[in-house]
């Protein structure tokens, strides 16, 4: 620039008429277009200034004009927005370093950023700037706008140190000081603010700001009336956002106050950070309601705060549960209690809280823990609690009242303290009970003999000793079963027990397994005289009465006894009137015995003893001579009951008819189809016997040694080794040798594997093995047995091959095995024991469809006992939900319950409360789930699923804390259940990510 001035003044000096035209030609045309330039540029018409510019720039060669323009040119390119126009302002000061407005290029563009908001693009300007060349008014602007782009930038450092340097300034003093107290309120140094802000007040531009920042302020210095001032007056200038801040800088001061009532209104309007609250925001209302006693609303605040673990959440939860117990919510007072409790902020708090869960577990039962657990741990915690009186009493009760008999018993095993002994008693005898409704006999036995031995309860001695007697009669020690009886009646305070009007009926059965008939008699005859409401042991002791008297030859009192089972139209009224009918032969009224069998066959076709009646009643005309009739009858029992084991005996008894007449070829006929038909059975063997002397009277002994040879079971050649071999093993099993007979029978079956005894040979062989624990040695002998036509042990071979198959699962052998017993059963337990084993292992097998089929067959059964009826709902109950057919097993488990007992009832239990949830009956589901931790605590694992049900109940009825407080105790404290544990974590999960979309405190 310099020399460019001196050169045009030396061209002044020596050439100025030629310097004075070439101006006047070309340069001053120029300027005037630059200056045309320069007015769009002011005049804000940055487009057309920048075209003017480009071309003043080309077409002068003035350096200093073009420089001047190349300022211009960047400055337009910044204002319009274009591409490249940083760059512009760098290749600016690039080219003419010389240039004055290098400087001002930056500051101008510095403070058009700023002016656009774009304080991080602006501050990169300033700080190109050289602040030793501005005047005192730049200056000034520039710490201004430098030191608010550093407070945009939240740099409060860097802020205040520019501010600083315009406090004094009466353009921008003011602002600095506004911005200043900003800061320091921002850091809570709320004394410096009121400072700054103090020295602004009367400016009205700040007013409107400044009434909430003091508001907030003086709340957060505990000023809280004067917040309260300042926060009213500020609220009609402010806008949303303001309005919610201020309401709850207003509410919170009122509740700091104690001001409850004033407090609410304005805590209700507040909008939360970005729409969510947190848990202190949550405790406050909540607490303003419980306050003014609105503890359903005050429950609907307090239970949105979840994972507090502060101050602030302990006496939510406290409250929260206090407000539970207010309306009646005892199962939630529970969990809030225990939430409170595990908290240390405020000890009087946490004592409090443990004392209110303690008392409410023992009131209402606790599905996490036992009662006893938690009362100890009360104890063990406040040794001197002035309550300590209180919850030893409540421990020693709810060792009995919580009815988790089985973790009382660890406890009670643990602690044999004096004053504990009759709680160990009860507990004792009840865990006896449980173990013995869930057929765990052994372990049953020896509990009731522990609670017979505390002897601190008379009553329950003897209610111990009645139920070990009914223990040691399902383990088949019926002798010791009958001695405990009588004990038990001699106790004085028998009578005074439930189980008193049973005893005289357990003990006549105990006495009929023994076979002392007479005293059954007796004790039956007793039963029936006293029992009053149960029919149905009544119909059972009338039936056992007619068959001890039967079995005692007492006809006579046994028919009297069949008729009362028949009066009272009892299931077994077809047994009696069988019964009754045959009865009426062995006092030599076979006319009435003919009449009774002719009217129990029309009466009962599809009775079980149907085939047993024709069988009679052909053996009866037989011995009136009445042949025409008992071959008729005998007609009828072959062509109507194909698979009946007396199939083969009436045609060996018709062959016997014909044969006795001297009917020789029809003889012959039916004795051949015995032998053809049922090889190798009894029958057969006397057919062939009987079939030999017809030969051997027409001489025709050479047609009856070839028809002889073609039966596999006969060899008569070594007949007599046979028969030899046989009777030694025989003599041996019927001695009880066992080991002797084993090997007897084991040596028969070698020799003579077809001989005449090798049917017997066969069971015997395996009845012997399966005694002796050796299952799979017994399977080929019964096997041989059941292959065999049918006879005499086709039915007990058959049952006991289901049972060595059974044993070790082996469903593909045991059905069709179970199949065959199910259709030629005789006795009623056995085809009621093939077809609930058939529909057991059909479900094992997961062939749904036919396990339901068979637990049908088995619920049609009137006659069985409840036990069973309860597996045979339990299988279509779970079949139906393996199978998704939820409508079917919504009634199973609803019929299952009206009979199950123990683990069973648990389950049924727990589907109720699942249905009833689906259907949306959350508190009804509730009270189910709560039955189940109640009544059923011994069982964990429907415990446990029926808390999820719970859980999901509560988050149904808006009540979060219930809901997640329930989930997170389940995956705490039910490890040894995966699947309920994976299934609580993912409804948790669901939960808290709905819950931390309207509560901060939240995270997922």
């Amino acid at each position: 620039m310099i020399k460019i001035l001196k050169l045009s003044l030396f061209f002044l000096f020596v050439s100025p008429l030629m310097v004075s035209a070439q101006q006047s030609s070309i340069y001053t045309h120029d300027l005037k277009e630059y200056d045309r330039a320069v007015a769009l540029y002011k005049d804000k018409q940055y487009q057309s200034a920048q075209i003017l510019f480009e071309r003043v720039k080309k077409e002068v060669s003035n350096q200093e004009v073009q420089a001047d323009c190349a300022y211009y040119i960047a400055n337009c390119a910044i204002r319009l927005n274009q591409m490249g126009a940083d760059d512009l302002i760098e290749k600016f000061v690039e080219d003419y370093p010389t240039s004055t407005k290098q400087n001002q290029a930056y500051i101008e563009v510095a403070h058009y950023y700023f002016e656009q908001g774009s304080y991080a693009k602006s501050l990169e300007w300033f700080d190109k700037v050289n602040e030793s060349s501005m005047s005192y008014e730049d200056q000034e602007k520039y710490n201004f706008q430098k030191g608010y782009s550093y407070f945009t930038a939240k740099n409060t450092t860097e802020a205040s140190k520019y501010f600083n340097k315009v406090l004094n300034s009466k353009t921008f003093g003011s602002q600095a000081k506004y911005y200043l107290g900003y800061m320091s309120y921002e850091t809570d140094d709320y004394n410096t603010a009121n400072q700054y802000f103090d020295q602004v007040q009367d400016k009205d531009k700040y007013k409107e700001k400044m009434g909430y920042f003091q508001a907030d302020m003086n709340f957060k210095l505990g000023n809280f009336q004067k917040a309260i001032d300042l926060g009213q007056e500020q609220i009609p200038k402010s806008n949303a956002i303001e309005k919610s801040e201020l309401s709850k800088i207003i509410g919170e001061s009122y509740f700091n106050l104690k001001q409850y009532d004033k407090a609410l209104p304005y805590l209700l309007e507040y909008k939360g950070k970005k729409g969510k609250w947190n848990n202190t925001d949550y405790y406050q209302l909540g607490y303003a309601y419980y306050q003014q006693k609105d503890y359903e609303n005050a429950i609907a605040q307090f239970n949105k705060i979840i994972n507090g673990n502060d101050f602030v959440a302990q006496n939510a939860y406290y409250h929260l549960a206090e407000s539970y117990l207010e309306t009646g919510k005892k199962q939630q007072a529970l969990n809030a209690f225990k939430t409170a409790s595990e908290m240390e902020f405020e000890p009087k708090i946490q004592e409090d809280a443990c004392l209110n869960y303690a008392k409410l577990s023992y009131e209402i039962g606790n599905p996490y823990q036992s009662v006893p657990e938690i009362l100890n741990a009360y104890l063990d915690k406040y040794p001197n609690n002035s309550n300590k009186e209180e919850i030893n009493t409540l421990l020693i009760s709810s060792y009995i009242t919580s009815k988790n008999y089985a973790e009382a018993l660890v406890l009670l095993e643990k602690n044999k303290s004096p004053e504990n002994k009759l709680a160990y008693q009860k507990v004792t005898f009840y865990r006896g009970l449980e173990l013995y409704t869930d057929s765990n006999y052994q372990e049953a036995y020896s509990l009731f003999k522990k609670s017979i031995s505390e002897n601190k309860d008379s009553k329950f001695t003897a209610r111990a000793t009645f139920w070990k007697a009914e223990t040691e009669y399902n383990l088949d020690q019926y002798k010791e079963a009958m001695l405990s009886f009588k004990q038990f009646m001699n106790y004085n305070e028998a009578a005074s027990t439930p189980e008193y009007k049973n005893v005289n009926y357990n003990l006549a059965y105990s006495y009929f397994k023994l076979k002392e008939y007479d005293n059954a008699i007796k004790h039956f005859t007793d039963f029936t005289a006293e029992v009053m409401n149960d029919n149905v042991r009544k119909t059972d002791a009338y039936l056992r009465l007619g068959d001890c008297n039967f079995i005692s030859a007492k006809y006579w009192p046994a028919m009297e006894a069949y008729n009362k089972t028949i009066e009272l139209k009892s299931v077994n009224s077809d047994y009696a009137a069988f019964q009754k009918g045959i009865s009426y032969g062995f006092v030599d009224r076979n006319d009435r015995k003919i009449e009774d069998l002719e009217k129990f066959v029309k009466t009962y076709p599809n009775s079980q003893y149907a085939d047993d009646a024709f069988y009679e009643l052909g053996n009866t005309y037989v011995n009136e001579n009445n042949e025409s009739k008992a071959v008729a009858t005998y007609d009828k029992l072959i062509t109507n009951y194909k698979t009946s084991s007396y199939v083969a005996k009436a045609i060996l008894k018709q062959g016997l008819i014909y044969y006795n007449n001297n009917k020789s070829d029809q003889a012959l006929t039916k004795f051949k189809k015995v032998a053809a038909e049922y090889p190798g059975s009894p029958e057969s063997l006397e057919a062939v016997s009987t079939a030999r002397l017809i030969y051997v009277d027409s001489g025709k002994v050479d047609e009856y040694s070839n028809w002889v040879k073609t039966l596999s079971f006969v060899e008569v050649s070594n007949a007599d080794l046979d028969n030899t071999t046989y009777e030694s093993a025989e003599k041996q099993y019927l001695m009880n040798n066992a080991k002797q007979a084993i090997s007897g029978f084991s040596s028969y079956v070698a020799k003579f594997p077809n001989g005449i005894h090798a049917l017997k040979a066969n069971f015997y062989l395996a009845q012997l093995y399966f005694a002796d624990k050796l299952e799979s040695n017994s399977i080929k002998h019964y096997e041989y047995v059941v292959n065999q036509s049918r006879n005499e042990f086709t039915e007990q071979a058959l049952a006991r091959l289901c049972q060595v198959h059974l044993k070790t699962n082996d469903y593909d052998k045991a059905i069709p095995v179970l199949k065959r017993l199910e259709n030629e059963a005789d006795f009623p337990q056995n085809k009621t024991y093939a077809q609930s084993n058939l529909m057991k292992s059909y479900y094992e097998k997961e062939d749904y469809t036919s396990a339901v089929v068979y637990a049908d067959k088995v619920l049609a059964n009137d006659k069985i006992d409840d036990r069973i009826k309860s597996d045979a709902q339990i299988i279509v109950a779970r079949s139906a939900i393996k199978t998704n057919d939820e409508v079917k097993a919504k009634q199973a488990y609803a019929d299952l319950l009206k009979i199950a007992k123990g683990e069973l009832a648990a389950e049924a239990l727990y589907y109720d409360a699942y249905f009833k949830n689906k259907e949306e009956k959350f508190e009804a589901s509730n009270k189910v789930v709560q039955k189940i931790a109640k009544d059923y605590s011994g069982y964990k694992y429907y415990g446990a699923k029926g808390l999820v049900i719970m859980a999901k109940n509560f988050y149904g009825l808006k009540d979060s804390f219930q809901a997640t407080y329930i989930l997170e105790s389940v995956i705490k404290n039910f490890s040894d259940y995966p699947d309920v544990v994976e299934e609580a974590k993912t409804e948790l999960n669901k939960i808290k990510t709905e819950v931390s979309k309207t509560n901060s405190s939240v995270t997922n």
